[in-house]
């Protein structure tokens, strides 16, 4: 008797697939929008608003402070009510905080406004990218999730965009930038009502009719016809009387593996590890990239050009990493990538001229963000249905604190040893990380858990 999650798993990649990637893609894209775009209002106010590098770098921070809250419990959140909901709702709390960020008056009031749409932000990444890996064909489904984790330069490079020509015309440039940010409010009703929820999770809380709508529109899609035994079929271990009903009772939360288990400790300690070291040096290099340009004598314009250029690389980064994360397996991508990114920070902090800063740079983008890619793939495989989303979810929060960490530790190793020093402890953060990366399992084709 076929299960509907191996239905799921053997179809081909249709149009409802395609939606469902569009559709939290454009979300994933309008979070990296408003993270990038904080780096470019931070060169901006500290031109406009004569900040300090302490000032700024908790401008920088204190957004994930929020994120790492947010990962948190948005991923618990996410395995106790549904993919979709805490999908939706962290769209409408960090556009909405993004766009009265625009109205700030002092840096008080932009940092506690900076808090609330990290809780947001941190909260979404980790449910998103659970629930596509959760519909995507077991074949291919860690590239799908690369490819997913790919809007995130779709959106760094919008932040780009507007950095570059929003940002600097005039005092209120920076403003403007920041209302932008109130596109995701809207487009939470598109995922609230436009995507659907979670067939894995439907089964786990019993919902089992809709679970089963939702797989015949799946295969509707693919031109496949449901097995005729289909309406009975129940999902593992979620009757808990042995007796078939319509709506079957949820499993107890006693039943629920711990993350920290001793089956599963060992991969959640290397993926913390991973996400810790990814997080640190992307997010000290990246919020910082435009103000460095600037301390380093390029004028506002000038940075944030050379910032767009450097930005444009993460997307061959994407794609090459979603080709060979289904060719060499997650480990080994994941890996090389972060070993790349070590050797293109090193030579981003010696690097002084225009040209080998914008080619460091875009080396730095293309290795980090094909690294990101292939860890949104390789987080949700690791664990069971019932705890996907508090463990990816866990992960990430832990992840965040490097990212609190890092930008204000920018302004320290500057005035130590200049932007030679930044840069190499961030080429050792990433060495530290791929080193973690090896001793992860590998799960290229193999089917997620379902308990």
């Amino acid at each position: 008797m076929t299960t509907r999650t191996e239905r799921l798993d053997g179809l081909p990649f249709t149009r409802k697939h395609r939606r469902l990637l569009l559709g939290s893609g454009v979300g994933w894209a309008l979070d990296a929008m408003d993270v990038g775009l904080i780096s470019f209002v931070m060169a901006a106010l500290a031109v406009h608003w004569a900040l300090t590098p302490t000032e700024l770098s908790w401008i920088g921070s204190i957004g994930f402070v929020g994120m790492a809250i947010g990962a948190a419990l948005g991923g618990l959140l996410a395995d106790r009510i549904g993919r979709r909901q805490v999908f939706a709702a962290t769209l409408l709390v960090y556009g909405l905080a993004t766009g009265a960020a625009a109205l700030s008056t002092g840096i008080a009031v932009l940092i506690v406004l900076r808090f609330i749409v990290g809780l947001g932000l941190g909260a979404e990444l980790p449910v998103a990218s659970t629930l596509v890996s959760e519909f995507a064909p077991r074949r291919i489904r860690g590239r799908v999730v690369v490819i997913l984790e790919g809007f995130w330069a779709v959106g760094w490079i919008m932040a780009a965009l507007i950095g570059y020509f929003v940002v600097p015309t005039g005092d209120d440039g920076w403003r403007w930038a920041l209302a932008v940010g109130l596109v995701p409010a809207a487009y939470a009703l598109v995922i609230r009502f436009g995507l659907p929820e979670s067939v894995r999770f439907l089964e786990s809380k019993g919902r089992v009719d809709e679970a089963e709508r939702i797989v015949r529109e799946y295969e509707a899609s693919a031109g496949v016809e449901p097995p005729a035994d289909s309406a009975r079929v129940e999902p593992p271990a979620a009757a808990i009387d042995g007796a078939a009903t319509d709506r079957l009772e949820p499993v107890e939360e006693s039943a629920r593996e711990s993350i920290w288990s001793p089956r599963l400790r060992r991969r959640t300690g290397a993926l913390w590890i991973v996400w810790f070291g990814i997080n640190f040096s992307y997010y000290g290099a990246f919020i910082w990239l435009p103000s460095l340009l600037v301390s380093q004598g390029f004028d506002l314009v000038r940075s944030f050009g050379y910032t767009l250029i450097i930005t444009l690389a993460q997307l061959p980064g994407y794609a090459v990493a979603a080709w060979l994360i289904e060719v060499w397996g997650r480990r080994v991508t994941l890996a090389v990538f972060l070993s790349g990114s070590a050797v293109a920070a090193g030579l981003f902090g010696l690097a002084g001229s225009p040209a080998t800063i914008i080619a460091a740079g875009m080396a730095l983008s293309f290795f980090n963000l094909g690294a990101w890619g292939a860890l949104y793939a390789i987080g949700p495989e690791l664990y069971p249905t019932r705890t996907r989303g508090s463990g990816t979810g866990a992960a990430a929060a832990f992840g965040r604190i490097a990212s609190i960490i890092a930008p204000l530790l920018v302004p320290v190793m500057l005035g130590a040893g200049g932007t030679a020093m930044v840069f190499g402890v961030f080429a050792a953060a990433f060495v530290v990380a791929a080193l973690a990366a090896f001793t992860l399992p590998e799960r290229k084709g193999v089917a997620l858990e379902e308990t």
